[in-house]
């Protein structure tokens, strides 16, 4: 039963009280709220851009050190780390961000003719160089750190090999990635916008997000700090004999394979997000009320 509550005077707010939103309100909200990305201030949304970089690159941060050395086994510890990526989308839904990937689902308000395909592509440019240069600046801070050196290497180690494996994949299974992992962020955050508090919120992100971090899927702007940090340590012998990856096994780990691969997630990201969740949510509860007709 809802408990709604009056916050607009004596009449009740339609979207007011303490369960979650409906799908359909949801729909309605990641419209809304789709207008606003759009035609924001190009600074405000580059710097909130460059946040979430950071932000995301900060769970891979997370995430790696936590596969580190783990003896758990393959399933468990990818799970493990998916759970500790999840701490980036935690930060840009909670404390507010612009990330390209979630900002997919802004293709919803263009096909409710609120905003123009000019405006999305505005958006979509803006964040994307935002994201890389705010992931670049943490992939700069954690080289100086040293951070790779935790556990006798082991943390390099595990972070050469993931960008190594990255850059290894075809084309087309990056891209086949890209869509699968764009589709479970993009549904995190529509599942998050449904909860109505902090807790509601990160319970929502955790699950798709720890999916597709686990199930090896493929994130443009998480790349965008796995594969730079990998460049950064395929030249530290150390960390290379601690991974136990020959001349070889990095011979695709380089600034084309890095290229190849976020051209690849990008593009798999924008159909995962805007097509298989943009699209087919905005056709379910959106286009029969652009028809003037019942959901």
């Amino acid at each position: 039963m809802r408990h709604d509550v009056a916050v607009n005077g004596p009449t009740p707010h339609p979207m007011a009280g303490h369960d979650a939103f409906t799908p359909a309100e949801i729909a309605t909200l990641v419209e809304t709220r789709g207008v606003a990305k759009a035609t924001a201030p190009a600074i405000t949304t580059f710097v909130l851009a460059l946040v979430a970089g950071a932000f995301i690159a900060l769970g891979a941060i997370l995430s790696t050190t936590v596969a580190s050395g783990s003896t758990l086994g393959l399933g468990p510890t990818r799970w493990l780390a998916g759970i500790a990526f999840s701490l980036g989308l935690i930060l840009v839904v909670v404390a507010g961000a612009e990330l390209f990937t979630g900002n997919n689902l802004i293709v919803m308000s263009v096909v409710a003719g609120h905003v123009s395909i000019g405006h999305l592509l505005r958006n979509w440019a803006i964040v994307y160089v935002g994201n890389a240069v705010g992931a670049f600046s943490v992939v700069v801070m954690a080289t100086v750190a040293e951070w790779w050196r935790l556990g006798d290497a082991t943390v390099g180690a595990t972070a050469l090999s993931t960008a190594a494996a990255k850059t290894q994949l075809s084309f087309t299974a990056v891209l086949a990635r890209g869509v699968l992992a764009n589709a479970l962020v993009c549904l995190a955050i529509w599942l998050a916008t449904g909860g109505r508090t902090v807790l509601d919120k990160v319970v929502a992100i955790v699950f798709p997000i720890s999916a597709f971090v686990a199930a090896g899927f493929e994130h443009s702007i998480a790349n965008m700090f796995f594969i730079p940090i990998g460049l950064v340590l395929r030249g530290k012998e150390a960390v290379a004999a601690a991974a136990g990856l020959s001349v070889a096994d990095l011979r695709d780990l380089d600034l084309a394979g890095m290229a190849t691969n976020l051209a690849a997630s990008t593009i798999g990201n924008v159909i995962g997000g805007s097509v298989l969740v943009g699209c087919v949510y905005w056709f379910v509860y959106l286009r029969p009320l652009a028809r003037g007709g019942e959901r």
